[in-house]
């Protein structure tokens, strides 16, 4: 069997409210259409030149950059650059520092994301945040002031090993994320929540070992790895779910905008966007922070899974809420930081 990225869930409850900026209000005659590959690198290199960076995020139905600043200097300097400008109030570095002071006080069954578009910390609670514990999350959000909005959903924070595409193990089914190398040798990544719980893996539910779990950390983040012990073929390509599968070349960090897909076997493949980059989510188990924000569904069955954009490795499902019936989101670790951390390469 050619194993290709699918998904298993860790899905979370909520879905937010996403303000678009209205990029046509500050355009002008030096402003460029660009793809999101064109719009990331410009994004690294205005934001790095910038003093007081606020953040960017692409316009994927103008195809154009957005670059958030504080002052009209900058914003002049970004739109020769060929983005637009956008003037908000509060830098990245105040947001970021916001952020980790609010995941420092860490109430389980909420997340937090810099909302670059709103220029905000959002702080989303879930239903198990009542009584004591909401009293104090609302005077942590009013303590920041303008710097933080408060969200409630009406589900609940919770990581689930369930349905996937092909790899089970004692106590639970996961699915594979991307085809890697470790050390030489052929493996695969998956989530954490996934690899520190499950040792073996097989492609049948009690078929003979196809893998063996390796490294992996959850919570924190949520990666893992398990290398191949028999003969499964192991390209790298992306199950489509159609009879085809997407090639992958590469590994990409997220941007805010940018189109993305994601496959796994409860639900196959859905399309979405980034939201945010760098969101932290308390489950029961503990917090994870770094991930990747989409409103992309997924229900359980899909953890593990591949998120992907083009022929690039985006990121591993790593959890969500909401269903692809009524819509939801879902969090990803993302796959440079999985790579990075565990030694290992795409093929």
């Amino acid at each position: 069997m050619a194993i290709a990225g699918a998904g298993v869930a860790v899905l979370v409850a909520g879905s937010l409210t996403w303000t678009s900026a209205n990029a046509a209000e500050d355009a002008s005659p030096s402003i460029k259409t660009l793809s999101s590959t064109s719009a990331s690198k410009l994004a690294s290199k205005l934001t790095s030149d910038i003093k007081g960076d606020a953040g960017s995020y692409y316009d994927a139905k103008a195809k154009k950059l957005v670059v958030n600043v504080t002052d009209q200097d900058a914003k002049a300097k970004v739109e020769a650059e060929g983005a637009v400008g956008k003037i908000v109030q509060h830098t990245m570095a105040q947001l970021e520092s916001t952020k980790d002071a609010l995941t420092e006080q860490d109430i389980t069954g909420t997340s937090r994301i810099v909302d670059v578009k709103s220029n905000k910390v959002v702080i989303t609670a879930d239903r198990t945040v009542k009584g004591e514990k909401l009293a104090q999350l609302k005077k942590q959000a009013k303590a920041e002031g303008s710097k933080v909005e408060m969200q409630r959903t009406a589900g609940k924070y919770t990581t689930k090993i369930a349905g996937g595409d092909a790899i089970h193990g004692d106590g639970g089914r996961c699915s594979l994320g991307f085809n890697v190398t470790l050390d030489g040798k052929p493996a695969f990544l998956t989530a954490g929540h996934c690899s520190t719980a499950i040792a073996s893996w097989s492609e049948e539910e009690g078929g003979p070992e196809i893998a063996k779990s390796g490294d992996g950390k959850f919570p924190g983040n949520d990666y893992g790895i398990a290398t191949f012990t028999g003969d499964t073929e192991h390209p790298s390509e992306v199950d489509l779910y159609n009879g085809s599968t997407q090639k992958i070349s590469a590994a990409a960090e997220a941007e805010v905008g940018m189109k993305v897909t994601r496959s796994g076997s409860t639900t196959q493949v859905h399309d979405g966007e980034v939201k945010a980059v760098d969101a932290s989510v308390s489950y029961p188990e503990g917090t994870v922070d770094g991930l990747i924000q989409t409103d992309v569904c997924a229900e359980p069955g899909d953890s593990g899974g591949s998120l992907f954009s083009e022929d690039k490795a985006i990121g591993l499902t790593s959890g969500g809420s909401g269903d692809c019936s009524a819509g939801g989101e879902t969090f990803f670790q993302p796959v440079p930081a999985a790579l990075e951390a565990l030694g290992a390469e795409l093929p």
